[in-house]
This record gives C-alpha cells, sequence and structure tokens, in this order.
C-alpha cells in the first residue's frame, strides 16, 4: 500500500459562475481500520481561499501549519489575503524545497480572485501544478470522482446546483472506495457568503 494511501482520503473542487465548491470525505483510517469519522480535510485560509490536503494526515496538518503561518506573515506585510494564484505558488515552493523528503500530501487549492473569477488547482506531492477550469480531484477516491465529475459537471452552475453536483459526485464515488467514506463536509464559496454543510453518507 502506498504512503499516500494510508489514512484514505476523497477530496473535489468544482467551479460555479462566480463561486466554487470544495468537499471532502469525513473518515480517518489507518489502512482498513477506522480511528475517526470527523476529521477536516479542508482548511479555510482566508474567507475566498480553501485548502483540501489529501494524503497521510500527520503530513496534512504539519503542511497546514507552515501554510497558515506564511500567510499570516504575508497580511503583515502586504496588508491584504493573499490571492489564490499567489498562495497555489507558495504551495508549490514549500512542496518543492522538500522534495528529496517530500510532504505525502496532495493539495487543492479553491479560491475566488478578481472579479470573483473562481480559481482552482492541484499539484502532487513536490508541487508540480496542475490547474483545471472546471473540477480538480485528489485521494484515495480520485479515480471514481473523476468518472463522477465527468458526467454530472457542467458550465455556469449557481451555488445549489453546484452545491448538489459535487455532494452526490463526492457521495457515490466514496461508495466506490473502502479507504474514504463516512459521511462528507462541503464548502460553497460565493463572493458574498460561505456555506458550510455536513453530509450523512453510508456508515461503513
Amino acid at each position: 500500500m502506498s504512503i499516500f494511501e494510508y489514512n484514505g482520503s476523497a477530496l473535489i473542487a468544482m467551479v460555479g459562475k462566480n463561486c466554487f465548491a470544495i468537499a471532502s470525505d469525513r473518515r480517518l483510517g489507518v489502512q482498513l481500520q477506522t480511528i475517526a469519522t470527523d476529521f477536516q480535510r479542508i482548511y479555510k485560509v482566508h474567507d475566498r481561499l480553501f485548502l483540501g490536503l489529501s494524503g497521510l494526515a500527520t503530513d496534512a496538518q504539519t503542511l497546514y501549519q507552515r501554510l497558515g503561518f506564511r500567510h499570516k506573515l504575508y497580511q503583515l506585510r502586504e496588508e491584504r489575503d493573499m490571492k489564490p494564484e499567489t498562495f497555489a505558488n507558495l504551495v508549490s515552493a514549500i512542496l518543492y524545497e522538500k522534495r528529496f523528503g517530500p510532504y505525502f500530501c496532495q493539495p487543492v487549492i479553491a479560491g475566488l480572485g478578481d472579479e470573483d473569477k473562481p480559481f482552482i488547482c492541484t499539484m502532487d506531492s513536490i508541487g508540480a501544478k496542475e490547474l483545471a477550469k472546471d473540477f480538480v480531484v485528489a485521494g484515495t477516491a480520485s479515480e471514481s470522482l473523476y468518472g463522477a465529475c465527468e458526467s454530472m459537471f457542467k458550465e455556469g452552475m449557481e451555488p445549489e446546483e453546484l452545491f448538489e453536483t459535487v455532494s452526490q459526485a463526492l457521495l457515490s464515488s466514496v461508495d466506490r472506495d473502502c479507504l474514504s467514506g463516512w459521511g462528507g463536509h462541503v464548502y460553497v464559496v460565493t463572493s458574498t457568503e460561505v456555506k458550510e454543510r455536513i453530509l450523512k453518507g453510508r456508515m461503513d
């Protein structure tokens, strides 16, 4: 078993019309043994920027602490929040810095940029970015997430429709992966509000 699959995870970010959604499962396991059913994989950087970390849970928490520290320094120095593109470059640089002993994480970054344009991207454990205009996925359930998102995604979705699409894609995908699941955690972000919802899924 790969070290990336040790704790199990499912992450998805999808864009809508001037909004985006980011969702994750809630299971923390040690291989096939479930340890917790309310594990946090999505972190708020600021009101318009969210970070999801799949992969090894301990590395994800360490990496988020480093990124939170660097973002606070940026806020103090620049007196503004970081743009999503800038934050993606920061994450990439921090991961590449440790390329010979990497953080075993696959980050998903989602945010609203200038003129409320949604930005999503993911990267591998050494910071090679993959930008997308529709959706990005990560984690042990990524193969089934790709299939569900390909079939369900359509352009210009309003926030409520986007929530429905992301939730259905996540729940149907984690049912096909035994290392992730146990409900879901969804954020839908527009320029004026952040909606957070907890999904109930199969509890096995």
